[in-house]
């Protein structure tokens, strides 16, 4: 999957069903960050699927929900 994996595309991390937006590569590995940032996290290129648009929206709605929330 690496070959077809660009930086700043969007995939599911077929272990959990996180979505994530991938920043980098190292070794096998894909480096993935959350649509509304948040931690990195490490998967492996075969365990990534291309998001489906819809589900890139919605995780980047919650994201900015859960960041214009008040104190």
């Amino acid at each position: 999957m690496n070959a077809g994996v660009n930086a700043g595309a969007y995939v599911v991390d077929a272990r959990d069903g996180r979505i994530g937006r991938v920043t980098g590569f190292v070794g096998p590995c894909v480096q993935l960050r959350p649509p509304g940032g948040g931690r990195e996290w490490d998967c492996p290129a075969e365990m990534l699927s291309p998001a489906p648009p819809g589900d890139v929206l919605r995780a980047r709605v919650r994201a900015v929900n859960r960041d214009g929330r008040l104190p």
